[in-house]
C-alpha cells in the first residue's frame, strides 16, 4: 500500500449549491425547475447522439457501501488500496477541485466519498464526471483508499452513470418541510431525509422480530382472502366493491379474524397473519383507511396466554429494531420490559366519571353518566356500549405506561367469551399505550350457539343503522358446529407500533404511501 496524494482537499462537509450547473450553450433558455430539467434533458438527448446510454440495463458491484465501510472502516488516514471493488449509488453531494472531483454516494445502506481523480479516470472521461449532477445514480470500479484526513473512499478507474436524474433533489440543507409534499413524494422523502428512512428500517425490523418470534412459538403464517362475501371481524364500516363474473357485492376485509379461527376449527392450532386491512372510516393523526394488522390464534389458550405473548412480540421487536426496551413517551423515558399491569374497563371508566359503573346496571342510570360528562348517546346503545364511551372520554388518554385495560362488557364484545367470573363482561383486553390502543384480544367464543345470538343481535343493530356493525356469518357458524378448541386471538397494529417505537406522532410517518387527498395537476 501507498500514501495517498498530498493534495488531496480537506475532507469539509460539501454544500449542495456548490455544484453549479453546466452552462450548455445548449440547454433550454428560462429559470427554475423547467429550465432545470429542460437542461438535463439536453444532456441526456447528447448522450444518445453519441452512443451512450443514459439508463443501462445493469451494473454488477461487488460490495454494498455499508460493506465497504466495515471491511475498510479501520484503514488509516493518507493510505491506498490494491483493492478493487464496484460500488453503485445516487450522487448526494459533488466538489470539483480543478483536477479532482469529490462526490458523496449513497445507497441503501450508507454513504462512501468517491476521490475522482482526472489522471486515472482520463480528460474525456473526467468531463463526463463533472457535468453529473446531483441525484444522477453511477456506478464506480476502483480502489478503497482514504485521504489524508482519513475519509474513507474509493477511486474510481472508471464511472459510469446509471440513471440520469431529470428533476432535481429536493435541497438537503432546508430539506422537504412540507408534510403532504413528503408523504405525497414519498420517493423525495427518502432521498434527503434520514428520519423517514429510519422510521421505515424500524418497521421493517418489528415485521422481521414478530416473524421470527412467532416461529419460534410453533405459529405458522398463513394469507386469508382480502375480499369478503360477510362483514365481520370488527366494528368498521367497510370499503364495497363488485365481482362482475359473480354478480355479487364483496367487501374489503375489516379484519382477518373469522378466517384465522376457521383454521383453528382445521387443526392448525397456531396461525398468525400479518395482513394488510381496510376501513371505510376518517382519516387522522392514528388512522388510516389502509392499515397493517398481525392476528394470531392460539389453540388450547386463554386471554391471558395471548396477554403474555403480546408482552413478548412488542419487547422483543423493541429490542431488535432500537437495540433497547426503553422508549420516550410523552417526554419520559418508558421500559416496555416492565412487566405491563392489567386493569379492568370498568373501574377506569368509575374512577374517571365518579359513579360505579357495570353493564349490569340500568341503562337509563348509565345515560345520566354519559349526559352529566358531556358523552354522546346513541338510542339503541345498552350499558356496556356507553361505559366504552365514558372509558374513551375519560381515561383513556391518561394511560401511558403499557397497559392491559381488560373485562370489556358483552355488548360490545361478540366474538369475545363471557368472564368465567362475570356473565356481564369478557375475558378481553386492548393494550393501551401513550392513550393509544395497539393490541385487542381475548378468549374466543367457541359455542356455535352462543355465536349466533350475538351475530344477530350484530345483525340487528345493523338493521337499526349502525353501519359498523357486522353481520350472520353463516358459513363461519357452520365451523363452529364442527368444533373449536379452547383458543386465545390476538391483534396488533403494525402501524401503531412502529409509531411507538419510531417515536413519531402521525401514523402517515410509518406507512410508505398514506391515503391523501387527489393531487391537482
Amino acid at each position: 500500500m501507498s500514501q495517498s496524494p498530498d493534495s488531496a482537499p480537506a475532507d469539509a462537509p460539501v454544500d449542495p449549491h456548490a455544484d453549479v450547473p453546466s452552462t450548455d450553450p445548449s440547454a433550454a433558455s428560462g429559470s427554475g425547475l423547467e429550465a432545470e430539467k429542460q437542461r438535463r434533458s439536453a444532456q441526456i438527448a447528447a448522450l444518445r447522439e453519441s452512443g451512450t446510454n443514459p439508463y443501462p440495463y445493469r451494473f454488477d458491484r461487488t460490495h454494498t457501501l455499508a460493506e465497504i465501510r466495515s471491511q475498510w472502516g479501520e484503514l488509516e488516514a493518507g493510505v491506498e488500496t490494491d483493492d478493487a471493488v464496484s460500488i453503485a449509488g445516487r450522487i448526494m453531494l459533488k466538489r470539483d477541485s480543478g483536477k479532482l472531483v469529490f462526490a458523496t454516494v449513497r445507497d441503501r445502506t450508507g454513504d462512501v466519498q468517491l476521490f475522482i481523480s482526472k489522471a486515472v479516470v482520463g480528460e474525456d472521461a473526467f468531463a463526463a464526471i463533472k457535468s453529473l449532477d446531483l441525484g444522477d445514480w453511477i456506478g464506480a470500479d476502483g480502489t478503497v483508499m482514504t485521504t489524508r484526513k482519513g475519509e474513507l473512499s474509493v477511486k474510481p478507474e472508471r464511472v459510469e452513470l446509471l440513471s440520469k436524474a431529470i428533476r432535481p433533489m429536493p435541497d438537503k440543507w432546508h430539506g422537504l418541510t412540507d408534510t403532504d409534499t413528503r408523504f405525497r413524494q414519498r420517493y423525495a422523502d427518502l432521498i434527503v431525509n434520514d428520519d423517514a428512512r429510519r422510521n421505515f428500517e424500524i418497521r421493517h425490523e418489528t415485521v422481521a422480530s414478530f416473524r421470527r418470534t412467532l416461529a419460534a412459538h410453533g405459529f405458522i403464517e398463513v394469507e386469508t382472502p382480502v375480499l369478503h362475501p360477510e362483514v365481520g371481524g370488527a366494528h368498521a364500516r367497510p370499503f364495497t366493491t363488485h365481482h362482475n363474473t359473480l354478480d355479487m357485492q364483496l367487501y374489503l376485509r375489516i379484519a382477518v379474524e373469522l378466517y384465522l379461527k376457521r383454521l383453528i376449527v382445521g387443526g392448525m392450532e397456531r396461525v398468525y397473519e400479518i395482513a394488510r386491512t381496510f376501513r371505510n372510516e376518517g382519516i387522522s393523526t392514528r388512522h388510516n383507511p389502509e392499515f397493517t394488522m398481525m392476528e394470531l390464534y392460539q389453540a388450547f389458550g386463554d386471554w391471558n396466554d395471548v396477554m403474555d405473548i403480546t408482552e413478548e412480540l412488542i419487547t422483543t421487536a423493541a429490542r431488535d429494531a432500537l437495540g433497547t426496551t426503553i422508549v420516550d413517551v410523552r417526554g419520559e423515558p418508558v421500559d416496555l420490559a416492565d412487566p405491563w399491569p392489567r386493569k379492568r374497563m370498568i373501574d377506569y371508566a368509575s374512577e374517571g366519571t365518579g359513579v360505579e359503573l357495570h353493564p349490569s346496571m340500568p341503562v337509563d342510570d348509565a345515560r345520566r353518566v354519559a349526559a352529566d360528562h358531556g358523552v354522546h348517546v346513541e338510542t339503541r346503545w345498552g350499558s356496556g356500549k356507553i361505559i366504552e364511551e365514558l372509558f374513551e372520554a375519560t381515561a383513556e388518554q391518561s394511560i401511558v405506561r403499557p397497559t392491559f385495560v381488560t373485562g370489556h362488557p358483552v355488548e360490545i364484545s361478540p366474538l369475545a367469551r363471557v368472564d368465567r367470573n362475570d356473565p356481564f363482561l369478557t375475558e378481553r383486553f386492548e393494550l393501551f399505550v401513550d392513550g393509544r390502543e395497539l393490541a385487542n384480544g381475548y378468549s374466543e367464543l367457541n359455542d356455535p350457539a352462543e355465536q349466533r345470538a350475538r351475530f344477530e343481535e350484530e345483525q340487528a343493530a345493523k338493521d337499526a343503522g349502525d353501519d359498523e356493525a357486522g353481520t350472520v356469518d353463516e358459513d363461519y357458524l357452520r365451523a363452529l358446529e364442527y368444533g373449536m378448541p379452547p383458543t386465545g386471538g390476538l391483534g396488533i397494529g403494525i402501524d401503531r407500533l412502529a409509531m411507538l417505537l419510531a417515536g413519531v406522532d402521525s401514523i402517515k410517518e410509518v406507512i410508505l404511501f398514506p391515503t391523501l387527498r387527489p393531487e391537482a395537476f
